[in-house]
């Protein structure tokens, strides 16, 4: 491992016992692949070199028990630093840290911390205070893991009430989803019972219209027959109509003879000839008969009255 490069000299060398040393070799980053490679090394020393930040992997090294990163240009740790469960000692001393991550409240094990010459938040340079001697650096650690455990769980509880909320306004979305899609549904519902409902006023606007129709139809068809018959009446057929005139004529004619014959009978010197004799008594005798039946008439009357 060179300076700088972090190769080319083997860290085996640098290993006395569980302690690795690499503090003054000039780095400026870390040879994670190299130190998984040594699980036996739970002690290790990277002070006083240039590092500015530690990689995202250096966290997989979960073996460490006491680590060392005091006098480099730290800036800030990795966000899943706190994978890190087995670390007791942790020393930060003098580098340019403003804030610690939140999964810092996950070294349960942490039982010495040291911060001094860091940027702090205000805050959080309050709850660290000094590491002088055992006993401050001690208190820093357990202050420090409160601190951010309180932390912690205020961004759970942040993201409980957020992960609620949007539970929430999920919900409600969904509320409003249904209420629409029912709403849409009813529209539609009520689009087709006024489609079906003007559909059927047209289906009997029609029937009414064909019924009248063929009502006015019937009607004309009566009124064209009518006055066919009543001005019209079957005649009869010609030779029947011929022989009734005959027939009349005939009567006709034969009353004329009888009144004429009744006349001379009656007015002239012929009326003593045996001929008008007959002719006068059959006369007589029909007016006789006239009389009597006029009678009879008369005498059923006065009966059927009383």
């Amino acid at each position: 491992m060179s300076r700088g490069g972090g190769k080319g000299l083997s860290l085996k060398d640098k290993l006395d016992g569980n302690e690795l040393d690499l503090s003054l070799c000039d780095l400026n980053e870390v040879p994670v692949r190299e130190l998984a490679a040594l699980p036996k090394a739970t002690i290790l020393d990277l002070s006083c070199n240039n590092l500015v930040s530690l990689p995202s992997d250096f966290c997989s090294l979960m073996h460490l028990v006491k680590l060392d990163l005091s006098k480099n240009r730290l800036q800030q740790l990795p966000l899943d630093f706190g994978r890190l469960v087995n670390l007791q000692h942790l020393d930060l001393l003098n580098n340019r840290l403003v804030t610690l991550p939140v999964s810092f409240a996950q070294l349960k094990n942490l039982k010495w911390l040291d911060l001094k010459d860091n940027p702090l938040d205000p805050v959080l340079a309050k709850v660290a205070g000094d590491c002088l001697d055992e006993k401050q650096c001690k208190q820093a650690a357990v202050r420090v893991l409160q601190h951010m455990k309180a932390i912690q769980s205020e961004q759970d509880r942040q993201r409980q009430r957020k992960l609620q909320a949007e539970r929430e306004m999920e919900k409600k979305r969904e509320a409003e989803q249904r209420a629409k899609e029912a709403q849409e549904r009813e529209l539609r519902k009520r689009e087709k019972a006024e489609e079906k409902e003007r559909r059927r006023r047209e289906y009997d606007a029609q029937k009414a219209a064909k019924q009248e129709t063929e009502k006015k139809t019937k009607k004309e068809t009566v009124q064209t027959r009518k006055p066919t018959s009543s001005s019209r009446p079957p005649q009869p057929p010609r030779h029947k109509r011929s022989w009734s005139r005959s027939v009349l004529r005939v009567l006709l004619f034969a009353l004329l003879c009888v009144l004429c014959t009744l006349a001379a009978c009656k007015l002239t010197e012929l009326q003593r000839q045996p001929l008008c004799i007959s002719v006068n008594t059959l006369y007589e005798d029909v007016l006789a008969a006239l009389q009597n039946h006029k009678t009879l008439q008369n005498m059923l009357q006065q009966n059927s009255q009383q």
